[in-house]
């Protein structure tokens, strides 16, 4: 079992990947327009083409987007500020297809993270403001009017999906969330940002960890517990075995949980972060009880409390029934969040491997444990000897009826 730890470690890396694509192959403008620079961006399969007069300022770009739908709205814009809070203050180029076919292109100055993108007039001046869509792509025309001289901006692009002609949120995956970095408009030169891979790496921590702590070592721990302790030769080093995993187990997601704080203070608020957040915030609350209990019984243990001492019944139902609470909220949160990281596909399968076999391995455990303790039954009570046999009552024990001549 530690060694599907080993492995979940090791091929548990959120990766991300981003098109191939050349932005200089690509000449279908609209008007026959052409550019004299361009630049693939790293991720959402987009690209961006411009042509720059520094001496006024003048800005002319089409915004390529690929690999949408009619049903997706995107966005390019400059934020004025800085890359840490990029969504903050950016002045965005929005378009998306109308329901009735035609397209729509707007400016929308976003001041918040809750933002449907509602369309305002920017700190530059933009004209000639148009989209296109055609084989799954988006293209964004227009000429932003910058500051004389200006050489390098702070560039953010999105995409989301549209529903009754109005944009929505966009996704959290690591590829939206890293979707921005600086571009110099006369080298063109571009680098992403580093506060989103700094985000992207904290998220990608606080996935392993989690999954790790409470969704592996947990259910680990718990199976060590109800399997070990059948054989009497075991006893207490299963206790100790189970205390030392789950020990772990909680260290290791508390330090996921935290960076999941960490994480909620600088992510887009959001339905799916606001279900994710609470079960963590229930599963910290469930742990620390547990561990506090461990804690205590450990210190119960050096001192040898009788086992059927009248609080013990209590404790072991509550122990057991938080205990699996704990496990089961874990999975379920995993999941969660493996919706909101959305990594490739091979990530979320690898954790379903491996729960799948500690659930086998947790089948064939239960039966094979029933077995010891029904045969162990079996052979206790073929030992007894027969009542009225050499016991109180027995026919030679003291407690005898005597026999009347």
């Amino acid at each position: 079992m530690l060694r599907l730890v080993l492995v979940f470690s090791l091929l548990f890396t959120l990766c991300l990947s981003s098109s191939a694509q050349n932005c200089s192959t690509y000449t279908s403008f609209s008007n026959n327009l052409a550019f004299s620079s361009c630049n693939d961006l790293p991720f959402l399969n987009s690209f961006l083409y411009w042509n720059y007069n520094s001496s006024s300022g003048s800005l002319q770009i089409a915004y390529r987007h690929t690999g949408v739908t009619t049903s997706s709205w995107v966005a390019w814009a400059i934020n004025p500020n800085d890359l840490q809070t990029a969504m903050i203050g950016a002045q965005a180029l929005v378009a998306f297809q109308l329901s009735n076919g035609s397209m729509r292109a707007y400016t929308s100055p976003i001041s918040s993270y809750t933002t449907n993108l509602p369309e305002g007039n920017l700190q530059y001046s933009v004209s000639d403001l148009t989209a296109t869509y055609a084989n799954g792509e988006i293209v964004i025309y227009a000429t932003l009017s910058l500051p004389i001289n200006t050489t390098t901006v702070n560039q953010v692009w999105q995409d989301g999906l549209v529903s009754n002609d109005s944009p929505g949120q966009h996704s959290t995956a690591n590829s939206n969330t890293n979707s921005k970095g600086t571009l110099n408009l006369l080298s063109g030169q571009s680098a992403t940002g580093s506060g989103g891979s700094s985000i992207a790496r904290n998220r990608n921590i606080h996935g392993v960890l989690c999954a790790i702590g409470w969704g592996i070592l947990m259910p680990i721990g718990v199976i060590i517990a109800r399997y070990m302790k059948v054989f009497k030769s075991a006893d207490p080093a299963w206790f100790y075995l189970h205390v030392t995993c789950q020990t772990s187990a909680y260290i290791i997601g508390l330090t996921g949980w935290a960076i999941g704080l960490k994480l909620g203070s600088q992510s887009t608020p959001g339905v799916q972060y606001t279900g994710h957040r609470t079960i963590g915030i229930l599963l910290f609350i469930l742990g620390t009880l547990q561990k506090d209990l461990h804690f205590a019984y450990v210190f119960a243990l050096l001192i040898r409390p009788k086992k059927d001492h009248k609080f013990r019944f209590y404790w072991t139902i509550y122990h057991h029934s938080v205990g699996y609470l704990v496990i089961l909220l874990a999975i379920i949160n995993i999941f969660k969040g493996f919706d909101i990281l959305n990594p490739e596909k091979k990530w979320k399968n690898v954790y379903i491997g491996v729960i799948a076999i500690l659930a086998i391995k947790a089948v064939c455990l239960e039966a094979f444990t029933w077995y010891v303790v029904l045969k162990r039954r079996k052979s206790e009570t073929a030992e007894k000897p027969p009542q009225g046999m050499n016991g109180a009552n027995g026919a030679n024990g003291h407690g005898a009826r005597p026999t009347y001549v």
